[in-house]
């Protein structure tokens, strides 16, 4: 037990220094700015009852003059009014500022990091609720260390001096006042255990109710909610996370009550009542000190009580905030398996050939969703992955993009393994129209372009959006190319259709010039006439390049120089369309069925009703 509870200690240390250098990296003035304001805060605590009340008494008893205690009064309310005028500037102006400061330093760190990660990890929902909790107020505790670090020290210096002045006094009075504070420091450390816990516990309910706050009002999710009955569901399961947390709430409350009376008494009864009582039997049946010094004894004995119980209590908050901040250093400092900044290989943007050998992928502790895969893509030439949903087609291309790793086996581009590549230049080999693609609530420029640049930027954009078809569309709009997308901050936003969004994630692919384009479900919302207009286009951009196409649509696949039919996760067929449909086998009967019920279709369609 004390083995952990040392163990504890020491990590609650580390995480509070990985905290202050984490501040001190962010905003040095911040570090600076509380290490005053706390000083600042004991300062007036030991002034008031070891020099100012001892003053006011002692000019008494010798019979100053009115005047001289009224001077030396204006002087402390001169000295008090400065400090309270400084605080409330650093406290409202420069530590807000600086918070801003920290807030926005941190929250970008995160924000890369978690784009760093490998995408494994966000599947994986104990790293997700690790992510939650470090990204969770996570500038609040960053300022709360640096606050309760100094706490600490500072409280120590001023501990030092009260109890110096009370020795002067009566050497038996610092035991009294140290009683109290150890069951508040005990009962505490209690009490922030139980929290952390409680907090830890709650996460999967607060994880739903955010979800469904999305879900409520994220316009992507409007019309299933209006035009089914999902509404009750989704209610259900948000008060059934509330219920949750306020289950989880009446749990520890029997735990957390009883500890948080039991620090109150120590904190307040003892304090107030010990300490007179004390004084007084000191001067009346003692007698060993006069009223005076026993207004002061009395005076500093409550004020280093106070005193002590902030020190303990930025102790205490120290180390819950390590707990909490132990969360964002494990995050932090994990180390990605697929690292971006390693110093690997830059590829050449010239592609000779792609190749697969024995790979297979499973997700932790799960099936193989790809298996054995052997297979070669020439440079400058055109593949295609076929094959029902589920096959693994999607998963070759995030094996491929090193979005995942595999399990099993190596992939090979241009004869090297991808693995001595660096990520980042490796990476920019590819663009990409995903079928789950996403729209941002920025220009359609921007989403366009996605941060690559290109000599004239406009041009370029309006040029690919020509070739995808959506130009004239974007035409319309008031601001054209500087149009929002989405209504999400910006009332005049355009809201478009789901094949007119689709068009633009396409047109992403034409302004970036990447020797690698994949193409994953490029028109699945898109009608007959206008997926054939955009497939002429995209073919048009085919010199030099090496294309992917992945599709279950088959007709979109005919000029493909290679063609490769999944099923269950495995290469059962590969060839050119005509190599495939002389086989007779999947490929060949997968799209004879497409090629009737298109025609069937058609056939309907005809018919005048």
């Amino acid at each position: 037990m004390k083995r952990e509870i040392d163990t504890l200690r020491m990590s609650s240390i580390k995480n509070n220094i990985f905290a202050m250098k984490m501040g001190w990296k962010l905003s040095k003035s911040t570090i600076i700015h509380a290490c005053i304001s706390s000083a600042l805060d004991y300062f007036e605590w030991i002034f008031f009852s070891a020099v100012f009340m001892r003053y006011i008494i002692n000019g008494i008893e010798e019979k100053k003059s009115f005047q001289y205690i009224l001077n030396f009064i204006i002087i402390t309310c001169i000295l008090f009014v400065s400090i309270a005028l400084y605080r409330s500037y650093i406290n409202n102006v420069t530590m807000q500022l600086n918070s801003t400061t920290i807030y926005k330093g941190l929250y970008e760190k995160l924000y890369k990091k978690a784009r760093n990660v490998e995408l494994s990890c966000f599947e994986n929902p104990e790293f997700y609720n690790k992510y939650t909790m470090a990204i969770d107020g996570a500038g609040d505790k960053i300022t709360s260390v640096i606050k309760n670090v100094w706490g600490v020290v500072t409280g120590a210096i001023a501990t030092l001096i009260v109890f110096y002045t009370m020795f002067s006094i009566d050497n038996m009075a610092v035991l009294f006042v140290i009683f109290p504070i150890i069951g508040n420091f005990v009962f505490g450390g209690i009490m922030n255990k139980l929290e952390l816990k409680r907090y830890e516990d709650n996460i999967p309910n607060e994880r739903v109710s955010q979800y469904v706050n999305r879900v409520m009002y994220l316009a992507e999710y409007a019309k299933e909610i209006r035009l089914s009955k999902i509404y009750k569901l989704i209610i259900r399961k948000y008060n059934k996370a509330v219920e949750g947390t306020v289950s989880i709430a009446g749990n520890y409350a029997p735990k957390i009550v009883p500890v948080n009376i039991l620090k109150n008494i120590f904190t307040f009864t003892i304090i107030f009542e010990g300490v007179l009582l004390y004084g007084a039997y000191k001067a009346m049946i003692v007698k060993s000190i006069s009223l005076s010094q026993m207004a002061v004894l009395s005076s500093i004995m409550v004020s280093s009580t106070w005193i002590l119980i902030g020190l303990f209590n930025s102790i205490l908050e120290t180390m819950k905030n390590g707990l909490f901040v132990k969360n964002l250093r494990v995050f932090m400092e994990y180390k990605e398996a697929i690292p971006e900044d390693w110093e690997g290989i830059i590829p050449k943007p010239f592609i000779s050939s792609i190749e697969f050998r024995n790979v297979s992928f499973a997700y932790k502790d799960n099936e193989y969703i790809v298996k054995n895969l052997n297979f070669k893509i020439k440079g400058n030439s055109i593949a295609a992955l076929v094959g029902h949903n589920g096959a693994g087609k999607s998963t070759i291309i995030k094996l491929l993009f090193r979005l995942y790793d595999p399990t099993n086996g190596e992939i090979f581009v241009n004869g090297k393994n991808i693995k001595e590549y660096n990520l980042r230049a490796y990476r920019k080999l590819f663009t990409a129209a995903f079928q789950d693609y996403k729209v941002l609530a920025l220009s359609i420029k921007e989403n366009v372009l996605m941060e690559h640049e290109c000599e004239n930027e406009d041009e370029a954009v309006m040029e690919a959006l020509k070739k995808a078809g959506i130009y004239e569309k974007v035409g319309t709009l008031p601001k054209g190319i500087d149009t929002i997308l989405t209504k999400e901050f910006d009332e005049s936003g355009a809201v478009l259709s789901g094949g007119q969004y689709q068009k633009i994630a396409v047109a992403r692919t034409f302004v970036q010039d990447a020797p690698i384009k994949v193409y994953d479900e490029p028109s699945s919302a898109l009608d007959p006439i206008a997926e054939y207009e955009l497939y002429k286009s995209i073919m048009k951009e085919s010199k030099n390049k090496t294309m992917i196409f992945i599709s279950h649509r088959l007709s979109s696949v005919r000029n493909a120089d290679k063609v490769f039919m999944l099923e269950n996760g495995e290469i059962i067929e590969q060839g050119t369309h005509e190599e495939l449909m002389e086989m007779k086998g999947s490929y060949a009967d997968m799209y004879t069925k497409q090629a009737m019920n298109y025609l069937a279709l058609n056939s309907i369609e005809g018919v005048e009703l």
